[in-house]
């Protein structure tokens, strides 16, 4: 496939809008569960932590299959994945409208809306990426917050629709209105060139159909016209039993006739194609030790390490607010009259906001993107602490929407990234990370909803939350000082392909 050079613009605009509304789709119920997780609470009666894996799998498992995603991607294209994993979304949703218990949940809505809303967004990020080149920044800042608007909507509009039509109506109309992805995927026109040339077909294409035939049979040529003139024969016997004979002799003469060039043409061919298959397995494998090359290089690098450690810590921390705050308010006995709107509504427009305003930030010249970074997971560890000291809506409101402001420091990752390991190691280093963050979404959850099962309290909970986003957050910083790079790094070389933060940070 010949693509032609991005635009920046024209039909790119409508590749961001449709975007925008897909992760709107897709990610507003994933990231606004938590008003379902009271009703599923309700309904099945099992324990917080084995009810939060509905939402922890939604959103970790997208992450966890990124690599699938993106080899779907590529082997297809993002309109065919776009549309089909429209299905899996509306699908999933509308299939949890009917579980009979939290187990059927884990599948219909954790794992088959979850790896449905991770095609989409890979989708989304590679057909804007091909439309964009000098404006990339702005497009994706500009999808990205289709799913904070998503968050922000979904949580009152779920919410409404519980007490109108009860949690199966719900799932039945989101999954319904989620149909709509469908539209927006088949808006997703590849950019490619139209009057490109077909590709120039491969060393197998250009093998004669008689060699395919003696390859397959995997047999001499004198077997193969044996087989050939059995075949043949036995067509003839079945329509004209007298002239079969003579038609099995006559065809005899014709295969017989192939001379000894042709024969040499064909084992050639064979030893062609067998060394053919050898070079490319050979290729394939010297990809994957240089795949696991690579990934030893990038750990050797101790901001790296410590950035893998933060971010795993972040998302078992800092996710769960997002999915149990609601819970939190009626643990603390709050009024539902005195709600002004959903706890987790102020999350989403908050993390709209995060996004946006430190996105900015880091562009500034005079602005550290990594201690940026390292400042909002130890202000996210703060806000945990101060969880359980909330006993009214206004605290945890204004606690939920610092939580959200911070949680937008998503926005500035691929920049820490792009700083610690390079340009050309980004696409590698970012899948790692985006693996762990995944896990971390995925065990955060559960493990303190654990912790309440265990002691009837989130105050347990939040303080350990606290503690491992402030742990992480700490041995970022410790990584990335420059009087530690000094000390570890004296008398020593760097070994080749590593970088200090120090160094990167130049690129």
């Amino acid at each position: 496939m010949v693509f032609r050079k991005p635009p920046d613009g024209g039909w790119g605009w409508v590749i961001v809008l449709v975007s925008f509304f897909t992760q709107f789709l897709c990610y507003g119920s994933p990231l606004a569960v938590g008003v379902l997780y009271l009703e599923w609470l309700d309904a099945f009666g099992e324990g917080k932590g084995k009810t939060a894996w509905v939402g922890s799998l939604a959103n970790g498992i997208g992450l966890l299959a990124s690599p699938v995603c993106s080899i779907c991607v590529s082997s297809f294209g993002a309109r065919p994945v776009a549309i089909f994993s429209g299905f899996m979304v509306a699908g999933g949703l509308m299939m949890s409208s009917f579980a009979p218990n939290i187990y059927f949940l884990y599948v219909s809505y954790g794992i088959v809306v979850g790896l449905g809303c991770g095609l989409l967004y890979t989708a989304t990020v590679t057909i804007t990426c091909q439309y964009f080149d000098k404006r990339r920044g702005l497009a994706l800042g500009l999808i990205s917050t289709g799913s904070s608007v998503g968050l922000f909507i979904y949580a009152a509009l779920q919410r409404e629709l519980i007490e109108l039509y009860g949690l199966d109506g719900c799932l039945l109309i989101v999954g319904a209105l989620s149909l709509n992805i469908l539209a927006c995927g088949s808006l997703m026109r590849p950019l490619e060139s139209s009057g490109s040339p077909p590709p120039e077909k491969t060393c197998v294409d250009k093998v004669p159909d008689q060699y395919i035939v003696y390859h397959e049979k995997g047999k001499t040529v004198e077997e193969n016209i044996s087989i050939l003139e059995k075949g043949y024969g036995d067509e003839k016997c079945v329509n004209n039993v007298p002239d079969c004979k003579q038609d099995i002799i006559l065809n005899k003469n014709v295969l017989s006739s192939i001379n000894a060039n042709e024969k040499d043409t064909y084992k050639r061919k064979v030893v062609e194609q067998t060394n053919f298959c050898k070079q490319l397995a050979k290729r394939k494998w010297q990809l994957y030790l240089t795949y696991w090359k690579e990934t030893v290089v990038l750990f050797k690098n101790k901001v790296f390490s410590a950035l893998f450690v933060a971010i795993l810590l972040f998302d078992i921390g800092g996710f769960p607010p997002s999915l149990l705050m609601e819970d939190v308010a009626r643990s603390a006995n709050i009024n539902e009259d005195d709600y002004y709107m959903p706890l987790i509504s102020i999350i989403g427009i908050m993390t709209t906001v995060g996004k946006l305003i430190l996105g900015i930030l880091a562009d500034f010249k005079w602005v550290n993107t990594l201690y940026l970074y390292v400042t909002t997971l130890l202000m996210t560890g703060v806000a945990l602490f101060a969880i359980p000291f909330a006993k009214s809506y206004l605290t945890l409101a204004m606690l939920s929407g610092i939580l959200g402001f911070l949680t937008g420091n998503w926005s500035i990752f691929p920049y820490v990234t792009t700083k610690t390991v390079g340009i050309e190691k980004l696409t590698h280093a970012y899948g790692i990370l985006m693996f762990f963050a995944g896990l971390g979404n995925s065990l955060g959850p559960p493990i303190v909803g654990w912790f309440y099962d265990w002691t009837q309290e989130y105050d347990t909970a939040f303080y350990f939350s606290g503690f491992c986003v402030l742990l992480g957050g700490f041995l970022l910083l410790l990584a990335a000082l420059p009087c530690w790079n000094a000390c570890t790094n004296q008398g020593s070389k760097l070994p080749p392909n590593t970088y200090s933060y120090k160094v990167s940070s130049s690129v």
